[in-house]
């Protein structure tokens, strides 16, 4: 496994930043590619004084970008149905696009950023946005903001934490973990606000009749 991390961080620092746009293009697509691989060792390097830390960051949320404007045109120019029927041949199960589905019709345009963060859902819940034909700057603004997060989260981990392998492991656990129950209490605090902001609605009709 040493000798794996070795080779990657070898790689991301001799394609450079272009490297890591392109890993992070096909991470951000449905390739099955993770973030790790490529921002971990940049910021690893960037420690070192190899690469330049916020270079480094615009190249992986920028490649994340593209990867996830790549699904979203495919989601709006092929449509569900089609996803469904030949997904499978590109390694995209029609189970895996009910899923992002569900999370999309759930949490609304939002998800796009939340979802960025969500292992299983981040690289596909552009599909969704796509097929419902979600305005394309507001994509743009959520997946670059939810992209910026977790590219800044695996930057740090791999420049203060990049020569301690087990280490990152237990630390990208523990920030999971925070992330899902951040997102879980902003889901609840703004649905129960929308609850009540119906339920004043629902009232003020109440006394005009």
């Amino acid at each position: 496994m040493h000798e794996i991390v070795n080779w990657i961080v070898e790689t991301v620092g001799a394609m450079g930043y272009i490297g890591i746009f392109i890993m992070m293009f096909l991470e951000s697509s449905f390739f099955p590619f993770p973030s790790e691989v490529a921002m971990i060792p940049a910021g690893y390097l960037a420690s070192k004084g190899e690469m330049d830390i916020v270079a480094a960051f615009f190249a992986g949320a920028g490649g994340s970008l593209a990867g996830a404007l790549f699904n979203y045109v495919l989601g709006h120019r092929l449509g569900r149905p089609f996803l469904i029927k030949y997904g499978r041949y590109v390694l995209l199960k029609p189970e895996t696009v009910e899923k992002t589905e569900a999370f999309f019709a759930r949490y609304g345009p939002a998800s796009t950023l939340f979802g960025r963060l969500v292992p299983g859902i981040r690289q596909y819940i552009s599909l969704p946005a796509g097929i419902g034909r979600m305005p394309l700057a507001a994509f743009s603004i959520y997946t670059f903001l939810g992209a910026g997060i977790w590219c800044a989260v695996l930057l740090g981990l791999g420049f203060f934490l990049g020569h301690n392998e087990e280490r990152i492991q237990e630390m990208l656990h523990y920030i999971l973990a925070v992330i899902f129950v951040l997102i879980v209490g902003v889901f609840y605090y703004y649905r129960r606000k929308n609850k009540r902001a119906e339920e004043r609605f629902v009232e003020e009709i109440d006394t005009l009749k």
